[in-house]
């Protein structure tokens, strides 16, 4: 059984390197770059050392600390603010297939986390997560 087995099936395992860090991806189907930019590709990291950018970047943004972070990305430079860091990388899986369900249930109020808002991005989510402009999360 791999470590991400009760990942909810909207959320994918995009990448998996050999020190453990992942990157998971919501609806890669549905945001394909065809209809929305690549950026706009909801994603969990879950690192060795604290990111400060998406992958592809200087490897120096890492700290070296010998710590596991978990971090939603709605688009690079649009995250979840809270901090999720753990002392193995066991901890940080299960945040990371947590904040997965909770995005996947509509629980996660990605509006705010936004200065200049998507309305048609947000709008398409929202029909994903089961959510309404007006529900509250």
């Amino acid at each position: 059984m791999t470590a991400f087995a009760a990942l909810p099936d909207s959320w994918t395992v995009w990448s998996e390197e050999e020190d453990g860090r992942t990157v998971l991806a919501y609806r890669p189907d549905v945001f394909d770059a065809e209809e929305f930019p690549p950026a706009c590709l909801p994603t969990l990291y879950v690192t060795h050392g604290k990111r400060t950018r998406r992958p592809g970047t200087n490897p120096t943004s890492r700290t070296t600390a010998n710590d596991w972070f978990v971090t939603l990305y709605l688009e690079p430079d649009v995250s979840l603010p809270d901090q999720h860091r753990f002392d193995d990388r066991s901890d940080a899986v299960a945040c990371a297939i947590d904040l997965a369900r909770q995005f996947d249930a509509g629980e996660i109020d990605y509006r705010d986390l936004y200065q200049v808002p998507r309305e048609r991005y947000f709008d398409r989510l929202d029909e994903l997560t089961g959510q309404s402009a007006d529900d509250e999360p």
